[in-house]
Order: structure tokens, then sequence, then C-alpha cells
């Protein structure tokens, strides 16, 4: 489990660094650019931070995909918060579109990522 002193979230982020993620920008009338693998640092079922090699701006809208033991969802909607030099890339801070408004919602989106969180809290655990 991750602790930052200077932490704004409400929830306890978790180390997922086997998690495979992809990105893909979403662009203009639903055009995706390239995927994008990165590094995933941590997640919970807000938000996740990830190591790019390339810097992307706050506000871009994304969709990731994620894979791995047990663990297999594509197409989640989210956008990025901040992005920092870190280490030999850039870390992103990437906040899931769902729980930014109540339009945004989805139950599907929410149990998925929720299952996601809870297999990183068993093994934080």
């Amino acid at each position: 489990m991750t602790k930052d002193t200077g932490d704004r979230r409400i929830k306890n982020r978790y180390e997922a660094h086997c998690l495979q993620v992809r990105l893909r920008e979403r662009g203009f009338f639903g055009r995706e650019k390239n995927r994008l693998p990165v590094t995933c640092l941590d997640i919970n079922r807000y938000g996740l931070a990830v190591l790019s090699p390339r810097p992307m701006d706050a506000g871009t809208r994304l969709l990731l995909d994620f894979s791995g033991k047990y663990i297999s969802e594509s197409h989640v909607a989210a956008r990025i918060v901040d992005c920092h030099s870190y280490q030999a890339g850039y870390r992103l801070g990437i906040q899931f579109s769902y729980c930014r408004n109540r339009h945004s919602y989805s139950r599907a989106v929410d149990n998925a990522l929720s299952r996601i969180e809870g297999f990183y809290n068993r093994l934080a655990g």
C-alpha cells in the first residue's frame, strides 16, 4: 500500500506493478490514438498512477485497458489529473470518469474496478 502524507485521496492506494495497463488518448469525434503501454504504480477504485515514457497534459481524456492474473477489463474511460517528471519518465495521476459525476456512473465499471482494487488489497495484506 502506498502512503503519502500530502495525499488527497479518500481511499488507500495499492501497489499494482504487475497490472498491465495500456492507455489510448480519446481524440475528436470518438477517434482514438495509438495504444501506449505504461507501468502501473498504484490503484484504487477511483484512479491510478502510472509511469509513462512521455508526458501528457492534465485533462486529456483516455481509454484504459487492464490485464493481469484474473483481470481483463477494457475501454475504461478516464482523465489525466496531473503529470510530473518521475524516475526515467513521467508519473501520470489518472481519475476514472465513472466517479467524476453522476451522469458518467456505470455499475459495471464500478464493479470491475472494485474487483481489481480488491485483488491488490488482498496482495498487500
